[in-house]
């Protein structure tokens, strides 16, 4: 049987109240490999990194968009656009966010989701909604509290990861090296513990000093050790796919 208006209008207002939206990108050729996706930026996050870059949207609020204006959006998009990507903050914060990913594939778009994994048993319930995810690696498992400043999120990271490698969704995995907080022994532990996990794509990406939430972390230069041919050579003889960006060309 055929959905009605009024259901679908009703099931509307039930994601627009579970789904704080503070931004849109209407255009990305970055967020979703391969794909050309418009980037819904979610409000809220459980953590804080130093060198977040989105610190206007650690805070959960009421949003600045509703998620009917989103969805009219991307009506106009159709055909236009391949995908959608769910960014944030955090957006596995959000209680509406399955229902607004099925409906955004009802509307014939791919879905890709960034997250930094905080809370796997919704990674979970998410994977039948996803066509792709970008996921923030932050530091070996055992140190992830000194960067997020909560306790347990390591492991919370770990069962993420675990979890979607496990999906076989298509996923990329990435490291932002800030030098105040990563030096290359640290990264070489995260590697070995991706690969273990079988992870098959990862990015080491170099932090970009502008616009963090705490500037006083800044540490100006990075390990030379971990941009050294010999360095990258030995990270990438452990994974089918790794890249590298540098901060001039990301940021």
């Amino acid at each position: 049987m055929s959905e009605s208006f009024s259901e679908r209008r009703g099931r509307g207002k039930k994601v627009d109240s579970e789904l704080s939206v503070s931004g849109l990108v209407p255009l990305s050729a970055v967020d979703f490999p391969g794909r050309l996706s418009a980037v819904v930026f979610c409000q809220g996050c459980p953590w804080r990194c130093g060198y977040c870059h989105n610190p206007h949207l650690l805070t959960r609020t009421s949003g600045q968009l509703s998620w009917p204006e989103i969805c009219a959006f991307l009506g106009r998009r159709q055909g236009l656009l391949d995908a959608v990507v769910f960014s944030g903050g955090e957006p596995t914060l959000q209680r509406g966010l399955g229902e607004a990913m099925r409906e955004t594939h009802g509307l014939g778009f791919s879905v890709g989701l960034h997250t930094a994994g905080p809370y796997p048993r919704r990674i979970q319930a998410l994977l039948p909604h996803l066509d792709w995810v970008g996921m923030d690696v932050k530091a070996p498992f055992s140190t992830y509290p000194l960067i997020t400043g909560a306790r347990g999120s390591g492991e919370r990271a770990r069962r993420s990861a675990q979890i979607l490698v496990a999906s076989g969704i298509e996923c990329e995995f990435r490291t932002t090296v800030d030098p105040a907080l990563l030096d290359a022994e640290s990264i070489m532990r995260i590697a070995d513990e991706l690969s273990a996990l079988g992870v098959k794509r990862w990015v080491l990406q170099e932090a970009r000093h502008e616009g963090r939430i705490n500037p006083a972390t800044v540490v100006m230069g990075t390990d030379p050790a971990i941009w050294s041919p010999e360095f990258v050579e030995n990270l990438r003889r452990r994974f089918p796919v790794f890249l590298v960006r540098r901060a001039a060309i990301f940021g």
